[in-house]
């Protein structure tokens, strides 16, 4: 582990995609807890990668991509173990990190396009700026309550609640607990562009 330690604090002139790999696959084959090794270890990931510049934000998770390679995923980490087929495990790792990029800027564009989509939609039916400016707190808290809406938007409670059934009356906000006290709404377009 102090081994670890040094090398995670001194990449020595590595690309931080390449430091990122060799350290997943060190941290993995050293598997130091009793559980958890593998969050921690797909975290590690990035934060080397915004540690070393490849990130401006730790917004990259190559969890979903191990997972839905998990065979090949131990093999080559296996690889590195039995035969020291790092190239193996480095063509693995980075072809993970392409995708998981590629992936990311799609979901990126789709979220603009969303986003510019309910936008025109408000300003058709003539909503004013705090419809506006709650579309824009919703990518942020997709589901709200009135009373939060109402200390967001910096409204009243009865002004909020106006707010909130005009953004249901349009589609963009469900309400999800069918009750008519303390009810929830959710962004459901943007929920399911994040769960996809």
């Amino acid at each position: 582990m102090d081994d670890l330690e040094r090398f995670l604090n001194d990449a020595d002139g590595l690309p931080p995609l390449v430091h990122a790999a060799i350290a997943h696959a060190q941290f993995e084959t050293i598997h130091p807890f009793l559980d958890g090794n593998g969050r921690v270890g797909r975290l590690l990931i990035t934060l080397l990668l915004a540690h070393g510049g490849a990130l401006e934000q730790p917004l990259l998770y190559l969890s979903y991509y191990l997972k839905r390679n998990r065979a090949e995923y131990y093999d080559s980490l296996t690889a590195v173990r039995v035969t020291g087929d790092w190239e193996g495990w480095l063509r693995f790792f980075l072809r993970g990190v392409a995708d998981t990029a590629t992936e990311a800027v799609s979901l990126a564009r789709q979220i603009v396009a969303l986003r510019e989509e309910h936008r025109t939609l408000l300003l058709a039916n003539r909503a004013g700026g705090h419809a506006i400016k709650l579309l824009d707190a919703l990518f942020e808290q997709p589901i709200v309550n009135v009373n939060s809406v109402a200390a967001r938007v910096g409204t009243s409670f009865g002004g909020a609640r106006k707010l909130v059934d005009r953004l249901a009356a349009l589609g963009i906000l469900v309400e999800t607990t069918g009750q008519q006290r303390n009810r929830r709404f959710a962004f459901e377009a943007y929920l399911r562009l994040l769960d996809a």
